[in-house]
């Protein structure tokens, strides 16, 4: 009976390390997924006061739904740029603005699904309001997409100014008549931010920074974003009034893809977030 109740034990206790070693194994492969270098942080860390709206967490962009690798609205950014970017939002509060942010890091698998989605020509859910002017097959011929983005480098971002105080913006819903995104500001998707001409996101030239058809309080308001934000180290892309890049950029050559997430981000310590509400 005592040699049986032995034997009993000992496979009891084999299975409960096999049961332990094994338990352990898979919570380590579900904490091993791609991480942050330790420079990059949440913006909200670094300014509270600059809103956010993730348009690729939403179903409310050019593809029409939500975009791998987005699993919380976060901006995520190297810290030169969020610093600097807090700079600039110093400045434009004091003069009745704030930036709002609709993309900051983006993960190589997000780029991957745009690229899967342009392939995809039968897709034109949201043709009506990003592309309406452009054939889906020019998609990567015109540089509309393409296989790699400074986003997934963590300097870039997409930013808009919105006039203080700033009204809230209505969330779409799927299946809602579209307008095109450069009609006029009145009748485009509500967005509180200020008229830049088109609506963020649009695949037309009317999106080029300092394209001539865009005069008046249209181009005041592009060329304010970009006066501030290249006093402070960002760099526009010509092609998009919405998008900067900060220089020099910590990682040049690398594309991450860490989802878009807190639990991404390296564990350190943070120094106290810009709290003054806009």
């Amino acid at each position: 009976m005592t040699r049986l109740s032995g034997a009993v034990r000992g496979v009891v206790t084999t299975l409960a390390t096999l049961l332990a070693v094994t338990t352990a194994s898979t919570t380590a492969r579900a904490d091993t997924g791609p991480k942050a270098p330790a420079d990059f942080v949440t913006l909200r860390t670094v300014d509270r006061t600059i809103l956010q709206e993730v348009r690729y967490f939403t179903p409310h962009n050019f593809v029409g739904e939500r975009i791998d690798g987005y699993q919380q609205p976060l901006c995520i950014l190297t810290r030169p740029a969020a610093q600097a970017l807090h700079k600039a939002q110093t400045k434009l509060l004091r003069q009745g603005y704030t930036l709002k942010v609709y993309d900051c890091y983006r993960p190589q698998r997000a780029v991957n699904h745009f690229v899967r989605w342009a392939e995809d020509l039968d897709d034109q859910t949201m043709k009506g309001e990003f592309y309406p002017n452009v054939d889906k097959t020019r998609l990567f011929e015109d540089g509309y997409i393409a296989e790699k983005s400074g986003h997934s480098r963590g300097s870039t971002l997409d930013v808009t100014l919105v006039a203080l105080p700033a009204r809230p913006t209505r969330p779409y819903v799927p299946g809602e008549p579209l307008a095109p995104c450069f009609a006029p500001q009145q009748q485009r998707f509500p967005d509180n931010s200020v008229d830049m001409g088109t609506g963020y996101d649009c695949f037309d030239t009317l999106s080029h920074t300092l394209d001539p058809r865009i005069q008046g309080e249209q181009r005041a308001n592009r060329l304010l974003l970009k006066s501030t934000l290249e006093e402070l180290g960002f760099v526009n892309l010509a092609e998009e009034w919405w998008h900067y890049t900060f220089k020099p950029e910590p990682h040049p050559d690398t594309y991450f893809d860490f989802p878009v997430s807190v639990k991404s981000l390296t564990r350190a310590p943070e120094p106290p977030a810009h709290s003054a509400r806009p």
